[in-house]
């Protein structure tokens, strides 16, 4: 299955808000709104690349997660 560039980047938004819900650190993390503006910047192989998706966990897995 293909996604689309902003299905990408909604995903990723979508994990990093998981990841820093219970653990946020406001020295070290940035906000869930700046993230996203930064991928937006990135390529559709760049964004498939920062979801660290193999063939253990697969693309179409991660976006069933967080898509």
């Amino acid at each position: 299955m293909t996604y689309t560039k902003q299905q990408l980047v909604d995903a990723l938004v979508r994990e990093y808000e998981f990841l820093c819900h219970d653990d946020f650190d406001p020295d070290v993390d940035i906000p869930p709104e700046d993230y996203s503006f930064l991928l937006k910047d990135l390529t559709i192989d760049e964004l498939i690349e920062e979801t660290n998706t193999d063939d253990n966990f697969s693309l179409e897995e991660y976006m069933s997660v967080y898509g």
